[in-house]
């Protein structure tokens, strides 16, 4: 019924799309002033939905509908690296925001002096997966450092993982026989209330070794409940991982490590600049991509990915 709606939905934009053009048209036949300026506006609207529509198209993928997991992780660096995490996990949560997805943070290790360790963050929104599917990778940040009392240049890396949310799935089937739960205090913000009682909830799948937690609900069932929902999607990342490496074997191809494969380089000094070395799109306007404006660099990523596998 979901699938169904989905596609109700995307069949009735694409005919209301229709109408407006046709609209258009024929107003713009009218000799009318007055009119002139609405027009426009009207004509403005809809070139930007076709260019939205244009990059759905490119959206194809198996779960590129689904709603995503994010999680961020500070590399090497130390206390600069842990701030770009953080800085990393604010413009993410502006480009939900923008986006109009729902963006929740489900656990976060806050850093020592500054800015956080690690992060997962869930993004629910038609297409969450599909668009965040561009920001895999290493992100490399080179400013002064507002850390360093010299004031000299730092080069940071955090690695961002997005993962498909996937309700449903025949490939993942969780015994929870597989499953070791432990509860425990929560060691972030939340009151009196949080640190008393232990919401804070640890799964490790047994077979995989795989281990998530959350912590940032004040209840024990909501928090296991979101980290049953990490555990799907990040078994469900590890399968598709093993898949692509038994392929890569018998292609005799060699694997590049993840955290090596850096993705987009964010230049505070001597200039501003983001290039994304996959595309090689880059803007000067690094500002604005930091307040969440990286719709160009995915969609340049999407049209420059056409015929990958995801």
């Amino acid at each position: 019924m979901r699938q169904l709606a989905r596609v109700r939905n995307e069949v009735e934009g694409w005919r209301t799309l229709v109408r407006r053009v046709g609209d258009a048209s024929e107003l713009t036949s009218l000799e009318d002033e007055e009119l002139r300026e609405g027009i426009e506006d009207e004509l403005r609207a809809i070139e930007d939905e076709i260019v939205q529509r244009e990059t759905r198209v490119l959206l194809s993928g198996r779960y590129d509908r689904d709603d995503a997991i994010l999680a961020i992780h500070a590399g090497a660096g130390g206390t600069d690296s842990q701030d770009w995490a953080g800085m990393l996990q604010r413009m993410y949560l502006r480009w939900s925001e923008k986006r109009g997805f729902e963006a929740a943070i489900l656990d976060t290790s806050e850093g020592e002096e500054a800015g956080i360790k690690s992060t997962t963050i869930s993004v629910d929104g038609e297409y969450a997966y599909g668009y965040l599917r561009a920001e895999k990778g290493v992100h490399r940040l080179v400013r002064l450092s507002p850390f360093d009392s010299a004031h000299r240049r730092h080069t940071s890396f955090a690695l961002v993982e997005v993962l498909p949310q996937v309700e449903t799935d025949d490939e993942i089937d969780i015994n929870m026989n597989d499953l070791r739960i432990d509860t425990y205090r929560s060691a972030g913000a939340g009151g009196q209330h949080v640190q008393k009682n232990e919401t804070a909830v640890r799964i490790t799948h047994l077979p995989s070794g795989l281990v998530v937690t959350c912590q940032n609900e004040r209840s024990q069932t909501q928090n296991k409940a979101n980290a049953m929902r990490v555990l799907r999607a990040r078994l469900l990342d590890l399968k598709q991982k093993q898949k692509v490496e038994e392929l890569e074997q018998i292609k005799g191809d060699h694997i590049a490590a993840e955290w090596g494969s850096q993705i987009r380089s964010y230049v505070l000094h001597p200039y501003q600049m983001v290039k994304d070395h996959r595309t090689n799109y880059e803007t000067p306007n690094i500002n604005g991509v930091l307040d969440g404006d990286i719709d160009n660099f995915v969609e340049a990523y999407l049209r420059a990915s056409i015929g990958q596998t995801n």
